[in-house]
Parts: C-alpha cells; sequence; structure tokens
C-alpha cells in the first residue's frame, strides 16, 4: 500500500474552508440589449439604506425605455429602507417589474406591491404584518409617537396595499393580525386587479396622477 502525504492529496480530497463575508451591499446585473435591463435580488434581511444607495441612483437615473428587475427573496427588515426603495420605484421613468421568486414578509411585500408589473412564481409566498419598534423618551413623549407612527403606517399600508388587499384586510393587519397567503391566491388577486384595469380602460376612466401598478401574474418578461 503506497503512503499519501498531505502535501500530495488529490484535488477532490482537498479541504475547504468556506468564510462567510460581510454584506457589502446589492450587486448589479445588466443586460447588454436595445431596452436596457438591469436585475437586482434582493434577498436575506433588508438591512440600512447605505448598502442600497446604488440601486436608488440606478432607479433615479433610469430611462423610460429601460427595464429594472427586482427579484425578491427576503423576510424583510428595515422599514425606512424598505419605503425608500418604494418611493425609487415609484419616481423612476423606467418599467420596474418585481419577482415574487420564493418568500416576501413584511417590508419586503410592500416592496413586491411597488412595481409596475408583478411576477409570481410557483410555491412563493406573501406575508402582512404590522410594525414592531420601541420607543424612548418621556411617557408623553412616547404616546406621542405611537400614535403618529400608527397613523403614518396606516396610510403606507393603505396607498401600496389597495386594491391587492382590501380596507377590511389592512384593518385586521393594523389590529395585529397577519395575513398569509400563497402562489394561488397572490395570482388569483393580481388577475382579478388586471381585470378591473382593462374594464377601466374599456369604460374610459382616466386614471389617477399617482404612479398605477400594472398588475399581471405573468412569468414571461422575465430574464
Amino acid at each position: 500500500m503506497k503512503r499519501q502525504d498531505s502535501s500530495t492529496r488529490e484535488p477532490d480530497e482537498e479541504l475547504v474552508v468556506e468564510a462567510t463575508a460581510p454584506f457589502r451591499g446589492l450587486t448589479r446585473y445588466e443586460r447588454q440589449s436595445p431596452v436596457r435591463q438591469v436585475s437586482y435580488y434582493l434577498c436575506g434581511e433588508i438591512l440600512e439604506p447605505q448598502h442600497y444607495t446604488e440601486m436608488f441612483y440606478t432607479l433615479r437615473t433610469a430611462a423610460q425605455s429601460d427595464l429594472i428587475y427586482l427579484h425578491l427573496n427576503s423576510s424583510g427588515g428595515d422599514f425606512n429602507t424598505g419605503l425608500q426603495i418604494i418611493n425609487n420605484i415609484i419616481a423612476s421613468e423606467a418599467r420596474v417589474i418585481t419577482i415574487l421568486e420564493a418568500r416576501a414578509y413584511s417590508m419586503a411585500a410592500l416592496i413586491f406591491l411597488a412595481g409596475d408589473k408583478l411576477i409570481v412564481h410557483d410555491n412563493c409566498q406573501l406575508m402582512f404584518h404590522i410594525y414592531s419598534g420601541y420607543f424612548s423618551g418621556k411617557g408623553n413623549e412616547q404616546q406621542a409617537e405611537v400614535i403618529a407612527v400608527g397613523k403614518w403606517f396606516e396610510k403606507v399600508m393603505a396607498r401600496i396595499c389597495i386594491p391587492f388587499l382590501s380596507e377590511a384586510e389592512i384593518g385586521r393587519i393594523l389590529k395585529g393580525s397577519d395575513l398569509w397567503m400563497d402562489s394561488d391566491e397572490i395570482s388569483h388577486r393580481l388577475m382579478r386587479m388586471q381585470r378591473a384595469q382593462e374594464k377601466e380602460k374599456r369604460a374610459g376612466k382616466t386614471a389617477p396622477k399617482a404612479k398605477k401598478v400594472k398588475a399581471d401574474a405573468s412569468v414571461s418578461e422575465q430574464p
């Protein structure tokens, strides 16, 4: 029997030590084509806003002919970061397509609904719930902050989630209920929204000034 020294170990026998690198912000994927297409993958926890400045800049400077894809697989995270992402989506001249690829909970669910076109894969989940946080300061200051944040959150939910969610569902969420739905339910709601929009177009109704969600359960446009 030959003696095998560790220095002559076969490549498939080498020990591999994996190191976990710290999160340094999103990586941008750009496809060169007549139509400029940029993809971002929002995976894992949504962290502080400084990690997403490159995406904010891309959204703000994009042209009307650009396509920006946001692929979602996140349990949520920083609420202020999520709002900044949503506000940049709304302000963007580009067509922003949000793609649900696994789960989008909490803030990630609101980001999904902010897209101009919504795409959902099979075997995915959305979850909506009320905010969580902590308050400090004098008692009267905490009470004032609780009231202000509660009213603010209620407006945010209404502006982003209606008509995907009903007013009654948002009311239950504000009272502490968690709302879960799978791909079948998500697709059903998106198709219902699309039919309502087509009906409005046929009736000749004028679209509101705010950016309108162009909901679709199709997966044909994804890169």
